[in-house]
């Protein structure tokens, strides 16, 4: 898939969720540098897919401090950790630099990947339903199947949960 996938789309656009079991769909963004990063480039390896909806607000700035903090014990246990925003490589760029992230922030512009993801879809934002990414992770095998899959999940404390469904 790549990040044009989605043109034409008109409309709400809702996505379908990932399911345990199923081949993740493939993807290559742009990193914070403005280097494309596929997904393909990870097999072998675990990959935790993190969706947040923008860069450097306060619970996107705790969710990327938080896998920041437990990266090391993560790659350690044989993961690897992607975060994918609707923002422009600048703003990822920025982001990244201002809290020193060590991982890639991939930018998802056109919300292809997240709708392919599920991660996209109808949320309430001070009392109004808007369409916007939906916070999500999705655990990948290292043949890119989906071994979990949360949405809606909570910032604050999601790092320290997810290690835990993991069993790290």
């Amino acid at each position: 898939m790549t990040p044009s996938s989605n043109a034409g789309l008109t409309g709400s656009a809702v996505s379908s969720r990932l399911q345990p079991g199923t081949t993740a769909p493939d993807f290559t963004l742009p990193d914070a540098t403005g280097k494309p990063v596929s997904l393909s480039s990870f097999r072998g390896k675990n990959v935790i897919v993190y969706f947040y909806p923008k860069a450097a607000t306060p619970g996107c700035t705790t969710e990327a401090c938080d896998f920041r903090d437990n990266l090391a014990s993560l790659q350690g246990k044989g993961y690897e950790v992607l975060g994918i925003s609707p923002d422009a490589p600048e703003a990822l760029a920025s982001f990244t630099g201002d809290f020193e992230l060590n991982f890639p922030l991939l930018a998802d512009q056109d919300h292809a990947v997240a709708l392919a993801y599920g991660a996209w879809g109808e949320k309430l934002i001070k009392g109004e339903v808007r369409e916007g990414v939906v916070r999500s992770t999705v655990v990948l095998d290292g043949d890119g199947k989906v071994t979990l899959a949360q949405y809606q999940v909570t910032a604050e404390g999601h790092v320290a949960a997810l290690r835990e469904e993991l069993g790290l």
